[in-house]
């Protein structure tokens, strides 16, 4: 997949070790059948970290995710470890309180810290009650297989119906000192923007307040993870958090400024490259969807637009046979509940092998059919859309709707 990148800041491998002071790790405690495939991860931070997080806004919560909550609350905003586990959810269980803190205990003893410092997440399966046996059993050498290359292990662990693991991690400088961000994010279904998306979880050595931290995760998911959706379902479990535990030896972000619109930025191009994979490896898609919206009066009109084409069954079927059914885009456009003038919006298909332009100024243009299908057959397709009536824009991201789609969705719990 393109990496977006930008002048000034560096891509690194490590994902959520990239950072110093960051280890993890991830195996196979038997709650997935495949002993191929990792289920359990714990991620740790040598010393205190900073920490932020933003939660699903589904009324039906995960426990990992009330337990999580209660943690936060508890220490001011501080952690040191995240104990995730893939194939069960453990959502809509009457037990589902009593194990999500029994994973916190389980992975504090190890760590020798409190259980209040460690985040629960949990993904998959809703409403089955989630075995404690095998994380009891595999928590000890799940601890001390912790290592400073443990992302990828740890990534693969979250992953449910996902096809390929996803990290970034980017590398930048604040007033001459070398600070990171890294992330790793597993989703690839019941996908759709409503405050976060998925479970992600991100790490940064640099020195930076709990109140800071927060405020530049949700002005980052406003523009990130949420504006991402495949088939229009937000999760029960969806979580983002943040640890940060200061080991750049920066002089620590406690107010808006310079250094902390640069941490911004890093933190955008780790959020929004990782919005880009879980897009792509939506379930069942061929094609990544990015629509770019300018020319909006504010930044909520273009991220209203944007999203209202992203998540259009109708047009995501039209990607996916490879149709420049440039209606379906006006028609996503139109029942968008935001304001502007329809007649000014012009509209253009594009990918790495051209541009169409299907519309001006609300009406349709003549354009080559056998051109649009060329343009349409690249995995990643971008639709360009200008309001013509401001100078605000924004982006969304989603992907085709294919036949395999409804076959992953057919047999998930098999």
């Amino acid at each position: 997949m393109t990496i977006m990148k930008k002048e000034g800041f560096s891509y690194i491998e490590g994902g959520v070790c990239a950072a110093a002071g960051f280890l993890a790790n991830g195996l196979n405690c038997g709650l997935n059948s495949d002993p191929g495939k990792n289920d359990l991860a714990l991620l740790f931070s040598q010393t205190m970290c900073n920490v932020a997080a933003v939660y699903t806004q589904n009324k039906v919560k995960g426990a990992p995710i009330l337990v999580t909550k209660k943690h936060f609350a508890a220490t001011g905003g501080k952690a040191r470890a995240v104990i995730a586990n893939s194939k069960n959810a453990n959502t809509c269980n009457a037990d589902g309180e009593e194990k999500a803190e029994r994973m916190c205990e389980l992975a504090a003893r190890e760590l020798n810290i409190p259980a209040e410092e460690v985040f629960v997440a949990s993904t998959g399966v809703i409403g089955q009650p989630l075995p404690i046996e095998p994380i009891e059993t595999h928590v000890k050498a799940l601890a001390e297989g912790l290592s400073a290359d443990g992302n990828a292990k740890a990534a693969n662990a979250i992953m449910t119906t996902d096809t390929v693991k996803k990290e970034v991690a980017v590398r930048f400088e604040l007033n001459g000192v070398t600070c990171t961000v890294g992330g790793m994010a597993k989703g690839s279904g019941m996908i759709h923007p409503n405050m976060a998306t998925t479970l992600n979880f991100v790490t940064t050595d640099t020195a930076i307040s709990s109140e800071m931290l927060q405020k530049a995760l949700s002005e980052i998911v406003k523009v990130t993870y949420n504006c991402l959706s495949v088939d229009g379902d937000t999760s029960t479990n969806d979580m983002v958090s943040i640890m940060a535990n200061g080991l750049a030896g920066n002089v620590e972000i406690t107010s808006e400024g310079a250094d902390f619109d640069v941490f911004k930025e890093a933190l955008y191009l780790v959020l929004m490259n990782m919005t880009r994979m879980l897009a792509k490896d939506g379930e069942g898609a061929s094609k990544l969807l990015e629509c770019t919206v300018k020319g909006a009066c504010d930044l909520d009109t273009a991220i209203i637009v944007a999203k209202s084409v992203i998540r259009s069954p109708l047009f995501k079927c039209a990607m996916f046979g490879e149709d420049a059914n440039w209606g379906r885009v006006l028609c996503a456009i139109g029942y968008a509940e935001a304001e502007f003038d329809i007649d000014k919006v012009s509209v253009d298909l594009a990918s790495d092998k051209g541009v169409v332009a299907v519309c001006r100024n609300g009406a349709g243009v003549p354009f080559s059919e056998e051109k649009a299908s060329e343009v349409l057959s690249a995995d990643e397709i971008y639709i360009n859309i200008d309001l013509m009536q401001g100078d605000a824009e924004a982006k969304a991201w989603g992907c085709d709707l294919t036949y395999d789609y409804v076959k992953i969705n057919g047999d998930y719990r098999s």
